[in-house]
């Protein structure tokens, strides 16, 4: 289903904020790796969001995403100090792995790879 104006507008207002909050509180930077935000997806209601977050030379995907999972309640409440002008009611945020890098580098090593393989054409 195609996003409408609205939600495209609130998604891109709690991505900057929210990117805002995470190098605030330090969780831009979890075990040396480096932990972005990708994308905000808002439901049309606009009472969710799915944040999705790309992580970069991080030892354990899963105990970050613990970790920042357990700051959730502190996100957001900055984010509700933020925002509170803007929107009525703050959208329930869950928090996703966004695997696209990860994914692209495989495609990418699966195409060098096969033209590795392929003989020369003359």
């Amino acid at each position: 289903m195609q996003e409408g104006k609205r939600q495209k507008q609130v998604g891109a207002l709690l991505l900057e904020e929210m990117s805002d909050i995470f190098q605030r509180l330090g969780l831009s930077m979890i075990d040396g790796g480096l932990v972005s935000l990708t994308a905000v997806k808002v439901t049309p209601d606009l009472l969710e969001a799915r944040v999705y977050l790309s992580f970069f030379k991080v030892k354990d995907g899963a105990e970050t995403m613990k970790k920042i999972e357990d700051r959730s309640w502190e996100i957001k409440r900055e984010l509700a100090s933020r925002v509170k002008h803007q929107l009525r009611r703050i959208p329930v945020l869950s928090y996703f792995l966004d695997d696209t890098l990860e994914h692209a580098d495989k495609m990418e090593e699966l195409f060098r790879k096969i033209n590795s393989e392929k003989p020369p054409q003359e």
